[in-house]
């Protein structure tokens, strides 16, 4: 038996043949041409296919892991026509008299460390993309298949690591798990895997040889694990860790239905956290209340220009007409930082967590902020609709954005709109928002608190930076602190006060929340049924002693 420890990127069991998936890591060779431009169509028409394959996994994408996460086929896309990239590849066919593919492998390394080099963590994140499309055009440029697919059985994927466009061809309904030597917690193949509810393990040092091909391998991916011919104890261990897992989910879904009420009797609502309209499905199947958070930002990343009133009108009135009087909550636009549209023309920062994003981007861009608003209120007249601002740090900010939604009002009874008044609400997750909040309270009818960000700015760590993984404890009573003032400073003003960070859907702290009085939780759609079956089983008036333990 051999053994490996990596990182786990999703939660699960899986039990099967292994099955390496090896890519043609052959040099390209520099080749001296002496007709320029044949080459240079030769390398035009490379990157026509490129872009046509590249259509074709943005289609596959969007029906199995949805608009948001195919998004990444719509960036290599774009990145395709870009007029750097291109005229570098030309210029170096033509300067130097060589090859297609060298040109394209020289550019794709340059821009590569280019990227590499830069201090914006989204910029870095582009390194890979790049490689990515000059190693899809020098595939086509060498007439070399995609790898192959699909599988005659149910596989566990070993590979040295996985581009996005070789997670999304992979048969979904024949690959039980994929174990990775290299790649990060925050890429685009770890979301997707994610989305894709696949166990999954990267960082993984397992040798990539042909003697592994077929054998018998085991992928624990709660503990980042994976057995290469186990012993009978291990699958003895793993077989019932995975039966448990199934009667889990079978337990869990005897849940649809019930309510959200602890054992003491407290009710709490628990709402869904979406990025476009094909999430509201899941949010149904696992019976959310409502929804928490609408990431509107989506609606931009998936575009190549400002999307128009219109277009937006539609999507959010799609969204209230189908939750039927359930809750929408919308945040407006969180662009900036790791969400980037080129359209934006924003410039690079050297802190963009802290930057010029979000409300910041509405306030300065008012004509912006003013079309999604607008939107928003048309869409009103047809469901429940909620909006709430994000990255807030001043009452100067809540008052500017008060003035802005009453000249859209006033614009919109002018033109004989109806609209219905809605819910105005902020993300606290800047500790100026949490120190600040009972001035805030005063200004606004609900708090959402968004952890992510609240834990990454109260411990000054970049949750982007996988080296300092193992100081960001989201559980530091500092940020447990930080929430127990926001909710009370909330309560004393008479207003509701939410959840949508990763914390809402953290079992561990479901109590301590509730023992705080948290209103409401909003969860990624699969861990709705989850957090509900936690909220059932507490008595909140038997945990005293462990709540004041985390706040301490």
């Amino acid at each position: 038996m051999r053994e490996y420890s990596g990182k786990s990127v999703y939660g699960g069991i899986a039990i099967g043949p292994i099955k390496v998936i090896k890519k043609d890591n052959s040099q390209v060779k520099r080749i001296h041409i002496t007709d320029t431009e044949s080459e240079v169509n030769r390398f035009v028409q490379a990157k026509q296919n490129s872009k046509e394959q590249l259509e074709k996994l943005y289609e596959k994408a969007v029906l199995e892991v949805g608009e948001a996460n195919a998004a990444i086929f719509d960036i290599h896309n774009m990145m395709l026509d870009d007029l750097d990239y291109i005229e570098s590849i030309e210029n170096v066919i033509r300067t130097q008299s060589v090859n297609a593919e060298y040109a394209v492998a020289l550019t794709g390394d340059n821009f590569s460390e280019m990227f590499s080099a830069m201090d914006d963590d989204y910029m870095k994140a582009r390194a890979s993309d790049v490689k990515d499309i000059s190693e899809r055009i020098i595939r086509n440029l060498a007439k070399i298949e995609d790898i192959n697919s699909s599988f005659d059985e149910s596989v566990i994927i070993v590979a040295d690591d996985l581009a996005p466009s070789e997670t999304v061809q992979l048969d979904k309904e024949k690959v039980l798990s994929f174990v990775t030597v290299h790649g990060s917690s925050n890429s685009h193949t770890a979301i997707l895997a994610k989305t894709m509810n696949i166990p999954s393990v990267i960082n993984c040092p397992v040798e990539i040889d042909s003697d592994i091909d077929g054998a018998f391998g085991i992928v624990d991916g709660y503990n980042g694990k994976l057995y290469i011919e186990p012993d009978e104890s291990i699958i003895s261990a793993m077989k019932k860790r995975q039966q448990e897992d199934v009667e889990k989910q079978k337990l869990l879904f005897t849940l649809k239905g019930k309510s959200n009420t602890t054992l003491d009797g407290k009710e709490i609502k628990l709402y869904g956290n979406i990025g476009n309209l094909k999430d509201l499905a899941s949010v149904f199947i696992n019976d959310g209340d409502g929804i928490g958070l609408f990431r509107s930002e989506f609606i931009y990343l998936e575009r190549n220009d400002f999307p128009s009133e219109e277009e937006q009108f539609q999507i959010y009135k799609v969204a209230a007409e189908t939750l039927a009087g359930k809750k929408l909550i919308i945040r407006t636009l969180d662009i900036g930082a790791d969400k980037q549209a080129d359209y934006f023309n924003l410039e690079s920062e050297e802190n963009p967590a802290i930057g010029y994003r979000a409300i910041r981007i509405c306030l300065k861009q008012p004509d912006i902020f003013k079309t999604q608003l607008r939107a928003i209120y048309r869409a009103s007249a047809f469901g429940n609709i909620s909006i709430m601002y994000p990255m807030i740090i001043s009452v100067d900010e809540v008052k500017r954005i008060k003035e802005i939604t009453e000249e859209v009002k006033n614009e919109l009874k002018a033109g004989g709109v109806t609209f219905n008044d809605v819910e105005q609400g902020i993300m606290i997750e800047t500790p100026a928002a949490a120190l600040i909040s009972d001035e805030l309270a005063k200004e606004v009818d609900f708090f959402s608190i968004g952890t992510n960000d609240l834990t990454q700015y109260t411990l000054a760590i970049d949750r982007q930076n996988s080296k300092i993984d193992d100081f960001f404890n989201p559980h530091h009573p500092a940020v447990l602190r930080m929430i127990k003032m926001v909710i009370d400073n909330a309560h004393k003003n008479n207003i509701w006060v939410g959840m949508c960070g990763e914390l809402g859907a953290d079992t561990d702290l479901t109590p301590v929340f509730l023992k705080m009085g948290i209103d409401e939780l909003s969860v990624s759609p699969s861990a709705i049924l989850k957090v509900r079956k936690k909220i059932r089983e507490t008595d909140l008036s038997k945990i005293e002693d462990s709540y004041s333990n985390a706040i301490k």
